[in-house]
């Protein structure tokens, strides 16, 4: 559809059912979001005459901390903050994409090969997801994009895997009559990040979010993850979703997070295995007074923290599926205890003036008293705390938080029923 007859369609109760289906109470706020980018595309490219649109959510992660990149299990969902697309075929051989904010990003479809200079950069995931696109057998055309993003950038909802799972659908819309599979979209979305970005991910961002809502996912084969939806309402037991925004600075922290598989790593090769999920806690635990004189404690620990989790996510699946609320709520806290007594990915080494992620922490447990539940989210070291607030306490929890860390550091959630898309009127 052309850009005209896209403006006189948001206005039609087909495409605000749409809306209202992704973003709930949002819906109106989102439309706005849609005629803006409209015009963005208006402004950058002309008029268009083929315009298609497209979405992709960010994720929150809800069990199951750092266990993927060991192939364990996690517990994930969509969310209702997005990035959204406006596309065009061309007859140039590059994809061209704008995103608000940062300059026009081209690549050429003559050359897909790795390129040094382009790693840690959003060229290198649009060159890797058309890499491994066509590597499938696709024939990949030019086209141009306008892209604008709701999933703030450091929140920890993962706004790099919505950005793969959004030129992901966009290849596989216009160019692959949409033969991948949601799951494949995140495999081609987790293959760019490691393979063209250098970052060595698992796989949990991608798949929450393009396969969409709440979901488990199982890892222990990566090429065949088991992924299983669940319908669950979070509003409808009285608790509240939100992030909390530590204020923690993401910069210098490379090290910390590639210790955590580096550190489990030297236990699964002195254990003859490739990652923790190979490996019975059994025999870990058998194995302990030799992992200590070679490995060290902390790799212990972290490893323990492993078992625990991976344990928890399907205690935590049954939970919600019962409507077990207050069991779902101690699997959490047990979580968050984990991460900071085990997997110690709250405070980098060394820090003592600058503890955000554990001042949040604090601030979650003081204002909750008891109820709900909190844990970190994530990575850890900086970004966010996840927190389960009864509806009836969320006033006074937001304006506490935001006291101490900033107005705007809160943010309530909902969960998205859908994943990476493209926005029809059917």
């Amino acid at each position: 559809m052309n850009l005209r007859d896209w403006r006189a369609a948001f206005a039609k109760e087909a495409f605000q059912k749409k809306m209202h289906w992704l973003y709930g109470n949002g819906a109106d706020k989102n439309t706005v979001r849609y005629e803006k980018l409209l015009d963005m595309f208006e402004e950058t490219f002309g008029a268009g005459e083929g315009v298609a649109l497209f979405s992709a959510p960010g994720r929150t992660e809800i069990g199951g901390n750092h266990t993927d990149h060991q192939h364990g299990c996690v517990l994930a969902a969509s969310v209702d903050m997005d990035m959204i697309a406006a596309a065009e075929l061309t007859a140039e051989k590059e994809i061209s994409i704008q995103s608000e904010g940062y300059p026009l990003c081209r690549i050429s479809l003559e050359d897909l090969s790795i390129r040094e200079e382009e790693k840690n950069t959003t060229a290198s995931l649009i060159r890797g997801v058309a890499a491994r696109f066509e590597q499938l057998g696709c024939r990949i055309g030019g086209f141009r994009a306008c892209v604008m993003s709701s999933v703030l950038p450091g929140s920890g909802i993962s706004s790099s895997a919505a950005f793969e799972v959004l030129v992901g659908n966009m290849i596989n819309s216009l160019f692959f009559q949409e033969k991948a599979s949601p799951v494949e979209i995140a495999q081609i979305g987790q293959y760019a990040e490691n393979v063209y970005f250098g970052k060595p991910s698992g796989l949990m961002d991608q798949t929450a979010s393009s396969v969409g809502n709440m979901l488990t996912i199982d890892f222990k084969d990566t090429a065949n993850p088991v992924v299983k939806k669940l319908d669950i309402d979070f509003e409808k037991s009285g608790l509240a979703l939100c992030i909390i925004d530590s204020g923690a600075d993401h910069a210098n922290l490379t090290d910390e997070y590639a210790a955590i598989p580096i550190e489990l790593k030297k236990i699964c090769r002195l254990m003859g295995k490739e990652v923790l999920r190979e490996i019975p806690k059994e025999e870990f635990m058998a194995a302990l007074p030799k992992i200590r004189k070679e490995v060290g404690d902390r790799a212990i620990l972290r490893a323990l923290h492993f078992y625990g989790d991976n344990e928890r996510v399907p205690k935590q699946a049954t939970a919600l599926e019962s409507g077990d609320m207050d069991t779902f709520l101690k699997l959490v806290k047990e979580s968050g205890y984990s991460s900071w007594m085990y997997l110690q990915n709250i405070v980098p080494c060394g820090y003592s003036e600058h503890q955000e992620m554990a001042i949040a922490l604090s601030l979650c447990d003081n204002y909750l008293n008891g109820r709900g539940a909190f844990r970190v989210h994530g990575g850890g070291f900086a970004g966010t705390v996840q927190a389960f607030v009864p509806v009836d306490m969320l006033d006074e929890f937001k304006a506490g938080i935001e006291e101490v860390l900033g107005e705007g550091s809160c943010h309530i959630l909902s969960i998205r029923p859908a994943g990476g898309m493209q926005v029809t009127l059917e």
